[in-house]
C-alpha cells in the first residue's frame, strides 16, 4: 500500500487550513456586527423604525449604516445573509476532530491511564457530548432563568466547568481541552443554525406576507448572538491548546479551563464596553492578568500519580518489531535531552507538548509522530541540534513502515 500516513497528514493540513480560513471569516463578521450594534448612535432625526445609525470610514470610502428595530417598511430584494461562515467553521472543525482524534483515537483521544475506553465507545461519547451541550444550553435559554442574562451566563459557566471536569475523567488532557472548544463551538454554530437564521427567515416571511414580524424573534436572536460573541475567545484558546501541555496536562486542568472562560469573557467585555460607551474598563485586563497568574500557579502544582501506563495494542505492535530496540536507542539518544520528565537541554523546562521518551511504552505510543517529525521530515530534532544521522532517520522509517505495512509514495 502507499504511504497512507503521509496522505493523512496532508489531508489534515488541508482541512485545518480551511478551518482557519472560514473561522476567521466567522469571527470577523461576529466581532464586526457586535461592535456595530454597540456603537449605534440614537437621536431624534432618525427615520421611522430606525433604532440607531453609525457612520464609518474604511478603504477610502464612507458608509452610512442604519439599524431597524425589527425590519424596514419595504424589504429590499437583495439581502446578505451571514450564515455559511458559521456552518463551514463547524463542519471543518468536526472534520478535523474526526481526522485527528477519531482516526487516531489510540494516540490522541484515549488515555488508558485515565480510563480504558474502546475506540468506538470513546468516539460515540465524544459525539454525544457535543449534542448534549447544545440541548443543555438551549434548555437553559428557554427556561425562566433565560430571562436574566447574568443568571443565565453563570449557569452556562457552571455547565462548561462541569464538562471540563467530565472530559478529563474520560479522555486524554489534550483531547479534553480540544473537546471543550468543540463543545462550545457546537453551541455557537447551533445558535446560528437553529435560532438566529430561522428567526430571520420568519421575519422576512412575515414582511413579504404583509404582516408585522414578532419582535421576540429579534430579541431571541440578539441574545444568542451576544452569547456567541463572549464565547469566541475561549474557543480560540482551546483550539490552540494542543501546543500548551502546561494547560491541559496537569492535575488542575479543569480549573484552568474554567479560568480560561473567565479571561475570555473579561477581554470581550472590555471591547464591548468600549464600543458601547467609549469608556475603557482597564480593570478587566488587570483581573484577567491575575487569573492568568493563577493558571500559571495551578499548572505547576504536583500531579497526582495514576499508576504505571499500559501500552495500547498499537504500541505493542511497534514494541514487538525487530527494529524497535535500535529505534528506541536512537530516540532516547537524540531526543531524550528535551523529551523527558526532567529536560537537561538549556532553556527547556518541560518536555515539549508533554511528549516524553523515558520508557519504551512512551516511544511506541508516539511512533507516528516520531515517523513524521524525524523520519519523513527533519522537523525534529530542531535544527538537528543532536546530530541525528540520515541512517538513523531511515531506521525510523523502516521501523514504522514494517509495522504498518506502508511503503514510500
Amino acid at each position: 500500500m502507499t504511504d497512507f500516513t503521509i496522505f493523512w497528514e496532508w489531508l489534515a493540513f488541508a482541512v485545518r487550513w480551511t478551518h482557519v480560513i472560514v473561522g476567521i471569516a466567522w469571527i470577523g463578521s461576529s466581532f464586526y456586527f457586535i461592535a456595530l450594534d454597540l456603537g449605534l448612535r440614537k437621536h431624534g432625526n432618525l427615520p421611522q423604525g430606525v433604532l440607531g445609525e453609525e457612520w464609518q470610514v474604511h478603504g477610502g470610502g464612507f458608509y452610512h449604516i442604519n439599524k431597524y428595530v425589527v425590519a424596514p417598511p419595504d424589504l429590499p430584494e437583495h439581502l446578505v445573509w451571514f450564515k455559511w461562515e458559521s456552518y463551514t467553521t463547524w463542519l471543518t472543525g468536526f472534520a478535523m476532530l474526526a481526522i485527528v482524534y477519531y482516526a487516531g483515537a489510540d494516540l490522541f483521544l484515549i488515555d488508558r491511564t485515565v480510563i480504558d475506553l474502546p475506540v468506538g465507545g470513546a468516539i460515540l461519547l465524544s459525539m454525544a457530548s457535543l449534542a448534549l451541550g447544545w440541548v443543555l444550553y438551549d434548555l437553559l435559554c428557554r427556561s425562566p432563568i433565560g430571562k436574566y442574562q447574568t443568571g443565565l451566563m453563570v449557569m452556562l459557566f457552571v455547565v462548561l466547568v462541569a464538562m471540563g471536569w467530565g472530559y478529563l475523567q474520560v479522555f486524554s488532557g489534550r483531547a479534553a481541552f480540544l473537546h471543550m472548544g468543540a463543545f462550545t463551538a457546537t453551541i455557537m454554530s447551533a445558535n446560528v443554525f437553529f435560532i438566529i437564521i430561522p428567526n430571520q427567515k420568519k421575519i422576512v416571511a412575515a414582511l413579504k406576507a404583509g404582516e408585522a414580524p414578532d419582535p421576540a424573534l429579534g430579541a431571541q436572536s440578539k441574545q444568542r448572538s451576544v452569547h456567541n460573541n463572549y464565547l469566541t475567545l475561549p474557543v480560540l484558546f482551546f483550539m490552540l491548546s494542543g501546543h500548551y501541555p502546561l494547560a491541559y496536562a496537569t492535575e488542575f486542568s479543569w480549573i484552568i479551563a474554567g479560568l480560561i472562560f473567565l479571561i475570555g469573557v473579561l477581554i470581550r467585555h472590555f471591547f464591548n464596553t468600549m464600543h458601547a460607551t467609549g469608556h475603557r474598563p482597564y480593570w478587566t485586563w488587570a483581573l484577567a492578568a491575575i487569573l492568568f497568574v493563577g493558571i500559571m500557579w495551578l499548572s505547576s502544582a504536583p500531579r497526582v500519580l495514576t499508576g504505571e501506563a499500559q501500552p495500547s495494542a498499537t504500541a505493542q505492535r511497534f514494541m514487538s518489531d525487530a527494529h524497535f530496540e535500535a529505534v528506541s536507542d536512537t530516540v532516547q539518544g537524540r531526543c531524550g535531552m528535551c523529551h523527558t520528565a526532567e529536560p537537561f537541554w538549556e532553556g527547556v523546562h518541560m518536555a515539549p507538548r508533554n511528549v516524553r521518551f523515558d520508557t519504551p511504552i512512551e516511544i511506541a505510543e508516539h511512533a507516528r509522530e516520531i515517523y513524521i517529525q524525524s523520519g519523513r521530515s527533519h522537523a525534529m530534532p530542531p535544527g538537528n541540534v543532536s546530530l541525528m544521522t540520515p541512517e538513523e532517520r531511515e531506521l525510523i522509517v523502516v521501523w514504522y513502515q514494517s509495522v504498518t505495512g506502508e511503503s514510500r509514495l
